[in-house]
C-alpha cells in the first residue's frame, strides 16, 4: 500500500470546467487528502468511488470550499472554476456556492413552503426582478427537477411534508434555481427507496445537459449506471480516474480491481 502513484487516463482539456492540481487537505494534524488532482469535464456526470473515509466527500466538499465551515481544516493546492481560482482572497464562497450548487445526503428542505424552499438562492442572490420573474423561475427548476407536475397545486405547502424521494428532488431544484455550473451530489440516493433512487438517477442523466455533475457513491452500480468518468479514492489517495467503462472493466491499478471485485471496501 506504499505505491501513492496515480493512475490517470487522459482528460479533454478543451471542455474542462473545474480543475484541481496537487489539493490536499489537513484537519488539524489528520492528512485526509493528499495530492489530488483531478478534471471536471464539462456536462459530463463524474462519480467518486471508495471506501467509507477515503476522501471522497472531503474532496468534493473542497469543490465549493465546504471545508472552510470547519475550523480545523486546511486546504492546499489549487482549483479552478473556468480558470479562476476558486481559492482566491477575492473570491466571496457565497457567490461560488451560487455557481457550485450541492445536494446533500440526507434531503435536507428548508422548514418552509414549496416555492419558497426554491425561490431561496434566487432571492438572497437577485436573480429575479418581480414576482413573475420569480414565479418563472420557481417553475423552471422544478420542472427541471420532474417535480412540478407533483406540487405545482400545493406550492403552498412544507416542503417537508413531501415523501423522501420528493424532497430530495425539491434539494435539487433549489440547488438549481440559482443556475449553477457544476452541481454536486454527496450520495444523493442513499436515504431513498429503490423507486426514488431510480426517479433521481434519471434525473441526473437528464441534468448532465446542461451542467457539470459529480457524485459521490457508495454503490457501483450507481457509478456505472450515472457516469462518464470515475475517480476511485482510497486512503486519501486519487487511485485512478478515467472513462467509467474502462475503470469497471479495465482497471489499471490492482487496488482498483481489489476494491470493484470487493476484495476491499
Amino acid at each position: 500500500m506504499n505505491d501513492m502513484r496515480v493512475v490517470e487516463r487522459t482528460v479533454s482539456n478543451d471542455s474542462t470546467k473545474m480543475k484541481a492540481e496537487a489539493v490536499n487537505v489537513h484537519y488539524g494534524t489528520t492528512h485526509a487528502l493528499k495530492d489530488v488532482s483531478v478534471d471536471i469535464r464539462e456536462r459530463t456526470v463524474t462519480a467518486f468511488i471508495g471506501p467509507s473515509g477515503c476522501g471522497k466527500s472531503t474532496f468534493l466538499r473542497c469543490l465549493n470550499r465546504m471545508n472552510d465551515t470547519v475550523a480545523s481544516a486546511r486546504v492546499t493546492g489549487k482549483i479552478t472554476l473556468d480558470g479562476e481560482d476558486i481559492y482566491a482572497r477575492e473570491v466571496d464562497p457565497v457567490q461560488l456556492r451560487a455557481k457550485v450548487g450541492m445536494v446533500f445526503q440526507k434531503p435536507n428542505p428548508f422548514p418552509k413552503p414549496i416555492y419558497d424552499n426554491v425561490a431561496y438562492g434566487p432571492r438572497i442572490h437577485g436573480l429575479a426582478r418581480g414576482k413573475a420573474e420569480l414565479d418563472a423561475l420557481v417553475e423552471a427548476s422544478l420542472r427541471r427537477a420532474a417535480l412540478w407536475d407533483e406540487v405545482k397545486d400545493r406550492l403552498d405547502s412544507p416542503g417537508t411534508g413531501l415523501s423522501g424521494g420528493q424532497q430530495q428532488r425539491l434539494c435539487i431544484a433549489r440547488a438549481i434555481a440559482t443556475s449553477p455550473e457544476v452541481l454536486l451530489m454527496d450520495e444523493p440516493c442513499s436515504a431513498l427507496d429503490p423507486i426514488a433512487t431510480a426517479q433521481v438517477e434519471e434525473l441526473i442523466d437528464e441534468l448532465r445537459s446542461e451542467f457539470s455533475v459529480v457524485i459521490v457513491t457508495h454503490s457501483m452500480q450507481q457509478a456505472a449506471r450515472v457516469s462518464q468518468k470515475t475517480a476511485f479514492f482510497h486512503l486519501g489517495v486519487l487511485v485512478e480516474f478515467g472513462d467509467t467503462g474502462e475503470i469497471f472493466t479495465n482497471p489499471r491499478d490492482p487496488r482498483t480491481e481489489s476494491y470493484i471485485s470487493g476484495r476491499i471496501g
